[in-house]
């Protein structure tokens, strides 16, 4: 088949090289002049495959006031005169319960579990240097009552299969041996082996060579503007450049989705949560992080790519745009200072916003839509760098028509 592909970040990228490789032709569009610019670039760089409980969860709705209110939260809502904005924030809450998370995360374990299975072999067998690291990740607590909590949350994944460590400060300086000025500040962690880091921005430049090297069609500063449908389903996707026609059309276009989407009688329920990154260079006598580090205090990552260290962090609902607030990113130099000691950094921090496409329950939406010829792979939220494997294989299942190895049942368009 002749499969178009709407988005050229991690997600469409990812689908369009397992795609290629079961002998489909493939033509990726992105409206952007560079691929994997949107939630991708300069993402937290995790592949977090055991920290994947969803936003929606029953600790946020006593939490509201501060969303609103406190002017440095690490969530934050910025309310919009929008409806759109509103019914994702009800159905949003409607989610946020221990019942629903647990559900989610359910099925998310088993969906980054495929992507694990998928994405190290893949930049592994295609040669693609993006600083992965398999060094596990370390999520470090500032008190006794998030850590009971956090046991509570490893106790009930440990019978979904996950394999996680609580530690105590002690041990988890002896994991994190740059978490020694910050010891004080932490009552412990929770440790994963499985997890690893690499960098999302350059995995996808690397992997989009892959697949023109192969015979794939990349057309950048393409912009989809509208399906042509009829009773028999997509006839052409319409672009600024005229009409492109395919066998399958596949969206994943990030937070573009849903007003393509609708073009095709389809509603997503995808609303952008904004995020911040820098990508620092420590001075040469810091101590070289080992593991990716979440502070769960200030909801920030730390994750080591080469010789530099991402730190992200934020989740800011309804802040439009791509401009970086300084105040943003003072924080998260403040956070690689506190938290790892970086008593000097250089000037280069490379500062970086995107905005992450994501459903209320957390659930990515993949696979078939009531529309002929048209697939979705959209809303992963903050974890579509984890989740992109595994979602390109049941991308790769529903369009072969095959018995897919997990229940799609939490991804299916509703």
């Amino acid at each position: 088949m002749h499969i178009c592909i709407i988005g050229a970040g991690v997600i469409g990228l990812t689908s369009a090289y397992f795609l290629q490789s079961e002998g489909h032709s493939v033509t990726v569009i992105e409206r952007d002049a560079v691929m994997g610019q949107g939630a991708s670039a300069a993402n937290g760089a995790q592949l977090s495959y055991a920290f994947v409980a969803p936003l929606a969860d029953a600790s946020v709705p006593p939490r509201l006031p501060s969303l609103f209110l406190t002017r440095d939260s690490p969530l934050k809502l910025h309310f919009r005169f929008d409806p759109v904005q509103w019914r994702w924030a009800f159905e949003f809450l409607r989610h946020a319960n221990t019942a629903d998370a647990r559900k989610t995360t359910a099925g998310l374990l088993k969906l980054a579990e495929l992507s694990r299975e998928f994405i190290e072999p893949l930049i592994e067998g295609e040669g693609i240097d993006c600083h992965c690291t398999r060094g596990g990740k370390l999520v470090v607590y500032p008190d006794a009552r998030s850590l009971r909590a956090a046991q509570a949350q490893v106790l009930y994944q440990a019978g979904l299969g996950s394999r996680q460590t609580v530690l105590t400060r002690a041990q988890c300086v002896e994991h994190e041996p740059a978490l020694e000025a910050y010891a004080q500040r932490i009552a412990g962690g929770v440790w994963t082996a499985s997890d690893a880091a690499a960098d999302c921005g350059e995995f996808c430049v690397q992997l989009a060579q892959r697949i023109v090297q192969r015979g794939g069609d990349l057309q950048l500063n393409r912009a989809a503007t509208r399906f042509d449908v009829d009773a028999a389903g997509v006839r052409a996707l319409l672009t600024d450049q005229g009409p492109l026609r395919a066998d399958a059309y596949l969206l994943a276009a990030g937070v573009g989705a849903p007003a393509l989407a609708a073009t095709a009688g389809i509603n997503l329920p995808i609303y952008p949560l904004k995020g911040y990154s820098i990508t620092v260079r420590p001075a040469f006598d810091a101590i070289r992080l080992q593991t990716s580090i979440t502070d769960a205090r200030r909801k920030v990552v730390f994750a080591p790519l080469g010789d530099r260290v991402r730190v992200a962090g934020f989740i800011e609902i309804g802040a439009e745009g791509d401009d970086i607030p300084p105040a943003r990113i003072s924080a998260l130099l403040d956070a690689a200072r506190e938290v790892l000691g970086y008593a000097a950094i250089d000037g280069d921090i490379r500062p970086w916003a995107g905005q992450r496409p994501a459903t209320p329950s957390g659930r990515p939406i993949i696979g078939r839509t009531p529309v002929e010829h048209l697939y979705l792979n959209v809303g992963h939220g903050a974890l579509g760098w984890t989740l992109a494997a595994g979602s390109a294989r049941l991308v790769c299942d529903a369009i072969a028509g095959r018995t897919p190895t997990i229940d799609v049942r939490p991804y299916t368009y509703q």
